[in-house]
């Protein structure tokens, strides 16, 4: 045998030579490629094992200090929380009492400037009513009746209320601006005549009515007058007789 036979033999004993082949390169990954993919998932355990290494070196004290101090930080910001939102809160509240107050401050305004206006139409209506007492003419009555007829429309429209009190009403200060006393059939105290009539608007009076009162000196002289005559004539007949 030759030597080249030889090393055959011993090649076809001992083991095969590599194989070329490729779906055999893509098997199975051997032990040494496996071993980086195993050192990885021990690894990303790594952090948890860290703290858990670090927190067991530390002082229990140092922790309890530690853990304290968070806590009360944390206790300091919920109050900071509480008082921001307290604040807010009183904020919005001013706020909104401010929008009342300006809302009501408009309102007087409005009112106040329709008050004066309405005050001023008054003392219109006032020169067209006694007009119309005076002898006019049959035109030119005609077209102030006409006027004071808008007018008093347009006063009415804005809630315009006339305060024209009767004879014998009780007299009001709030209402009624007394003028004289005078004699009257009327209870003392009451009104006699009216003389101007006044004016409210939304239960506010823009003018008081201009009236007299009755002293009271005429209620009862008619009776009392006849008692007196008839008593003064039985007397003077009986002891004439």
């Amino acid at each position: 045998m030759s030597d080249e036979q030889a090393n055959a033999v011993d090649r076809g004993d001992g083991g095969a030579e590599p194989s070329t082949d490729p779906d055999a390169a893509e098997g199975e990954p051997n032990d040494a490629e496996r071993e980086p993919n195993d050192a990885s998932s021990e690894t990303g355990g790594a952090p948890i094992e860290e703290i858990a290494e670090r927190v067991g070196d530390e002082d229990p004290d140092a922790v309890a200090e530690e853990i304290a101090a968070l806590r009360e930080e944390a206790a300091a910001l919920e109050r900071d929380r509480d008082d921001l939102e307290s604040r807010l809160k009183r904020k919005q509240a001013e706020f909104q009492n401010y929008k009342k107050r300006q809302k009501k401050r408009r309102e007087r305004e409005q009112a106040r400037a329709t008050e004066d206006l309405v005050t001023d139409l008054l003392e219109v209506r006032d020169n067209l009513s006694r007009a119309l007492e005076q002898d006019a003419d049959a035109d030119i009555r005609e077209g102030v009746e006409a006027t004071l007829r808008s007018l008093e429309d347009v006063l009415a429209g804005e809630g315009v209320e006339p305060i024209e009190p009767g004879s014998g009403t009780e007299t009001d200060p709030e209402r009624h601006e007394v003028l004289l006393r005078v004699e009257s059939d009327e209870p003392e105290g009451t009104v006699a005549d009216l003389h101007r009539p006044g004016y409210e608007m939304a239960e506010k009076v823009l003018r008081a009515a201009q009236v007299t009162v009755s002293d009271g000196s005429g209620a009862g002289d008619g009776g009392e007058g006849d008692g007196d005559g008839m008593d003064g004539a039985d007397g003077s007949d009986g002891r004439g007789e």
